[in-house]
């Protein structure tokens, strides 16, 4: 094994999904190394959110693998990969309604890490913290807006103290400068050491924060590099952008 594989954090290997006829991932292969941030890119029904939820443990693939931390966890639950520091966010927040901001954050910490009531709270106020969030500990989750319902989002998620962070469409509805704290956040967290892939519809706050690009066309990866190489690809330009190959 060579330095590249011995770095590899999280992967998945020759993955393949389908509901009925429809295949949603093609034998795919995608890999995260310690410390990357990488975006992910693609059409509607490219397979991004299938790719996640692979991950996660939310879905058995129909074949193929995925491993973390050299370790095969296929068969593995979704709590189980949480806490062992595999967490994604979701799209559309989805807070316990009824629950407090501080609640909310606590049956993270709790739940998807390790250790005792007081290590949970510590998480938590530590979570809230980092997300500007502390002010709204009282407040119930469902009378925030927007950008506070998507920092406690990721709250929630840091309470459980992740080695790797799956971010699904963090940015969406968001007005520039809302965008631009979110951002400041995410880049903080991937230099605290934390892995970070990003699937995001808003292709130039994405590109802000990234060194690696990934789009995804009907199940399979067709580009890998930086943004600026994969943005320029003609085969993006045609599958995601629909340039038919027009530059």
């Amino acid at each position: 094994m060579d330095m590249a594989e011995r770095d590899i954090l999280l992967s998945a290997n020759d993955v393949a999904v389908s509901f009925g006829a429809l295949h949603v991932l093609r034998g795919l292969d995608f890999s995260v190394r310690a410390g990357e941030l990488v975006g992910v890119v693609g059409p509607n029904g490219a397979g991004k959110t299938t790719l996640f939820s692979i991950l996660v443990g939310a879905l058995r693939p129909d074949s193929g693998t995925v491993s973390f931390e050299g370790a095969e966890i296929t068969g593995l639950s979704m709590p189980k990969r949480c806490r062992r520091g595999l967490v994604r966010t979701h799209q559309v927040p989805r807070p316990f309604n009824g629950m407090t901001v501080f609640e909310n954050v606590l049956v993270a910490a709790a739940n998807g890490g390790e250790g005792y009531r007081d290590a949970a709270q510590q998480r938590a106020l530590e979570a809230l913290s980092f997300t500007d969030m502390l002010r709204q500990s009282n407040r119930l989750a469902e009378s925030l807006g927007l950008l506070d319902r998507k920092r406690l989002e990721l709250s929630r998620a840091l309470a459980t103290d992740p080695k790797v962070l799956l971010l699904d469409e963090i940015g969406g509805g968001l007005t520039e400068g809302e965008s631009a704290r979110l951002l400041d956040m995410i880049l903080a967290l991937n230099a605290h050491g934390i892995s970070i892939v990003w699937v995001e519809h808003v292709v130039p706050l994405l590109t802000r924060a990234v060194a690696r690009l990934v789009c995804l066309h009907q199940g399979t990866i067709i580009a890998d590099g930086s943004p600026g190489e994969v943005m320029t690809d003609p085969a993006v330009a045609e599958a995601y952008l629909g340039l038919g190959g027009r530059t």
